[in-house]
């Protein structure tokens, strides 16, 4: 008996030194919001999800390996949350990685956010998530998804990432193999400093595709006043001769321990050759090219926080257009009509675990 009781102690003891060296965390957020957009003479209201954050779900761990070495996987999955439903095309659409971590860095293998689209998530007020997300006036110059899907994440994706005890500085790399008849190979990376309440980053892809290459280069900067938070960023993107700038400038105030104003506004125009694309379609584009010309936007919102997890929120965005300009200000808004404009509201809440 006493043998026995001296077993099981053992086993008890590997079974706790085990769970020591590993973890695994089931995590997520669901964001829900009422919205109400209006463009050319029409209107629509409706539940929305990811008006602050994007609703996920998701699996993660990390192994101890012993000597500073560490394993990793993460599982990412979009969900949404207003019909309980998840990505069609792909589960674990979010994220998808295994990962080394060191002494040296981290080195990530599998799906996920491309280093350049960190430094634009990293600057927008409004981490390009909502209404007020500055990607509402990024252009792909009329390359569709199957074409072009790399300004976000990236499939195929080997990533490194720097340690993080190097003063301040702080980057990552990423090459993703150009797999399957599309092609899509692209390369990448950013480097940043931060240091106290200073900020600042640089980010750089190319992707092949079309058997051209599009490029973003993105610079972005903050400093936090501790009255408000200010942020600057500037893309330019790049296909062919067609070019597009994007200047963004943010702000957030705290105005009470748990609530804070944000704002942003956001200008972007294309050059002659991308104007031109839009009234003449090109080989590959049956019809007029969407998302070239000049917009400008301007979004305003309040965020409360009820407690560490959960948030009460409202934003209102605005968009003009000029000249054959079309953008809107999300996928689900009504459309807007070329030169015209693109407004709207949301309230919601938003809960992570």
């Amino acid at each position: 008996m006493k043998k026995s009781l001296v077993a099981l102690a053992v086993l008890a003891g590997f079974a706790g030194a085990a769970a020591a060296q590993s973890s695994v965390t089931l995590f997520g957020v669901i964001d829900v919001a009422a919205r109400y957009t209006k463009a050319n003479g029409q209107d629509t209201k409706q539940l929305s999800n990811d008006g602050s954050s994007s609703s996920r779900l998701g699996v993660r761990g990390v192994e101890d390996l012993g000597g500073g070495l560490k394993a990793g996987f993460w599982l990412e999955a979009a969900l949404s949350a207003d019909s309980g439903t998840a990505d069609s095309t792909r589960f674990w659409g979010r994220r998808a990685s295994v990962s080394l971590m060191g002494d040296f860095g981290e080195v990530r293998l599998g799906r996920g956010k491309t280093s350049t689209r960190l430094v634009v998530d990293d600057f927008d007020v409004y981490t390009t998530t909502g209404l007020g997300d500055v990607t509402r006036l990024y252009s792909t110059f009329g390359l569709g998804t199957s074409l072009y899907d790399t300004n976000n994440r990236a499939d195929n994706l080997v990533q490194y990432f720097l340690p993080s005890d190097l003063g301040g500085v702080y980057g990552s790399f990423d090459v993703a193999a150009g797999e399957g008849a599309q092609g899509k190979k692209m390369y990448g990376g950013r480097l940043g400093y931060k240091a106290g309440d200073l900020n600042v980053a640089g980010g750089y892809q190319t992707t092949d595709t079309q058997n051209t290459k599009f490029k973003q280069l993105s610079l972005g900067a903050s400093y936090d006043f501790k009255v408000v938070k200010v942020s600057g960023l500037y893309s330019q993107l790049k296909l062919s001769s067609y070019k597009q700038n994007i200047y963004t400038i943010g702000a957030v105030v705290p105005v009470t321990a748990a609530g804070s104003v944000t704002a942003q506004f956001s200008k972007a125009s294309t050059n002659s050759a991308a104007d031109a694309l839009i009234t003449a379609p090109s080989a590959t584009n049956a019809t007029p090219i969407n998302g070239a010309g000049d917009s400008k936007a301007f979004t305003i919102g309040y965020l409360h926080n009820l407690s560490k997890r959960t948030a009460l929120y409202s934003t209102a965005s605005y968009i003009k257009n000029d000249g054959n300009a079309n953008f809107r200000v999300g996928n689900n808004a009504v459309a807007a009509a070329r030169g015209g404009k693109s407004g709207g509201l949301d309230v919601g809440i938003k809960h992570s675990f």
